[in-house]
């Protein structure tokens, strides 16, 4: 069974969230651990920043159920060059259904949309903690440009 990637609709809101809610750790650094309330906290602030923004959130579907998301901003350029670019925001997969091509789905359709858009360049960040994820995104032909260096005080 192929994933499949549509648009989302006010209707999937939940379905963000809780996964959001349900995958934010993965977005943590073992170095830097923090207690769920204040993950939930960080993820709803994103969530906010991105309702005020131009984007768009695909959803993917599995075996006919919603298996993850990727929300992507159109109009955030890149910080440093002031270059056009697409932005991934927030992407998950719900953990018992990685591995299947969902996330792999979800970035082409991604990168097709902003295509579609004239942006030259599609842009995401990652937790050196989550190879696997890293693994996917070097496998779509993601490069590392910049490393954000932290040290724990």
């Amino acid at each position: 069974m192929n994933p499949t990637v549509r648009p989302g609709t006010p209707a999937d809101r939940a379905f963000v969230t809780d996964l959001g809610r349900r995958t934010v750790i993965d977005s943590v650094a073992a170095f830097r651990p923090a207690p769920e309330k204040q993950l939930h906290h960080a993820l709803d602030r994103l969530y906010e920043s991105i309702a005020r923004q131009s984007h768009l959130t695909l959803v993917a579907e599995y075996d006919g159920e919603r298996s993850g998301f990727a929300t992507f901003l159109d109009e955030l350029p890149d910080e440093v060059t002031a270059l056009p670019q697409g932005f991934i925001a927030y992407m998950a997969v719900e953990p018992h259904l990685r591995e299947r091509g969902i996330g792999t789905a979800l970035l082409a359709e991604v990168e097709n949309e902003a295509r579609r858009r004239g942006l030259p360049y599609m842009s995401l960040m990652v937790t050196e903690d989550n190879a696997a994820a890293r693994a996917l995104y070097e496998r779509r032909g993601y490069l590392t440009e910049r490393r954000l260096m932290s040290k724990a005080l």
